[in-house]
């Protein structure tokens, strides 16, 4: 499947800006399932834009801007094609050992509670994958998907405790528990062609890792594992790590933000 993505995210200052920085996290990379064609990723004001790559493979974006900032729009465009490997994750860019996705973190800590439900959810077997699967199906069957309520920003416990929450939470709280039952799990950020977009542009699951198979892709939202409508982004421990935006600046107020985006199949020869 050809893929075709434009998301413009647009962010409003009063007062204006001052010495602002901001992370971006908004560039796919290939890997077996998943070819970049193309991609711009712009901003639409003076400012230094440079590439790196952080400590889990993500290509990160830094954009500065040292003045007086009302409003500015990021940009990110292209064409990825993308083939259903039934959500398994192979060729990608692994800086890290597996084991490193079975500690804790901030959005994805496993609470009593947690440990409770992944235990009663997975049940007696041994076999890893039938226990992912297990698991992915009871959280899409525990909890309400709300993808417009933000109240939920919380982590995985307080999401729970609520059985509501967007693909984050969703992602947070399957990754929890599959941590509570020591197997390595971590966060996904990317597009879904499927659906329509979320308020902020991106979709979010998990991957968690079967012997034999390694990484695979877990939409508890769909219950099902990622097919060729999903174009991963970026990982992290939890949301945090994988956010397409991380802002600072010196404004007394916090910046409106509105996010637009278009996936849509592409069709036709890609013009470069």
């Amino acid at each position: 499947m050809r893929i075709f993505i434009d998301h413009q995210t647009t962010y409003a200052f009063s007062p204006p800006a001052r010495a602002l920085v901001q992370n971006l996290r908004l560039t796919p990379r290939s890997f077996d399932s998943q070819y970049v064609l193309r991609w711009r990723l712009s901003v639409d004001v003076d400012g230094a834009l440079r590439r790196c790559e952080d400590s889990l493979g993500n290509v990160v974006h830094a954009f500065s801007h040292p003045n007086h900032l009302e409003r500015f729009t990021v940009s990110a465009v292209g064409e990825v094609e993308t083939g259903d490997a039934v959500g398994v994750v192979r060729g990608a860019v692994e800086p890290l050992p597996t084991a490193m996705f079975l500690r804790a973190s901030p959005l994805a800590q496993a609470n009593g509670a947690l440990r409770d439900f992944a235990a009663d959810a997975v049940g007696s077997t041994a076999d890893r994958l039938e226990r992912l699967h297990r698991l992915m199906a009871a959280v899409h069957a525990a909890m309400a998907y709300k993808p417009s309520e933000h109240e939920t920003r919380g982590g995985a416990a307080e999401a729970f405790a609520l059985r509501r929450g967007d693909a984050r939470e969703f992602a947070h709280v399957f990754i929890a528990c599959a941590r509570g039952l020591e197997i390595p799990a971590r966060f996904v950020s990317g597009y879904l062609a499927d659906d329509a977009p979320p308020p902020e542009g991106l979709f979010a699951w998990a991957e968690a890792e079967a012997p034999g198979l390694g990484w695979i892709a877990f939409d508890p939202v769909h219950k099902l594992c990622a097919d060729a409508r999903y174009v991963r982004v970026a990982v992290g421990f939890d949301g945090l790590g994988a956010a397409p935006f991380r802002l600072g600046h010196s404004s007394g107020a916090e910046a409106q933000v509105h996010a637009q985006v278009r996936i849509e199949q592409a069709s036709g020869q890609v013009q470069n």
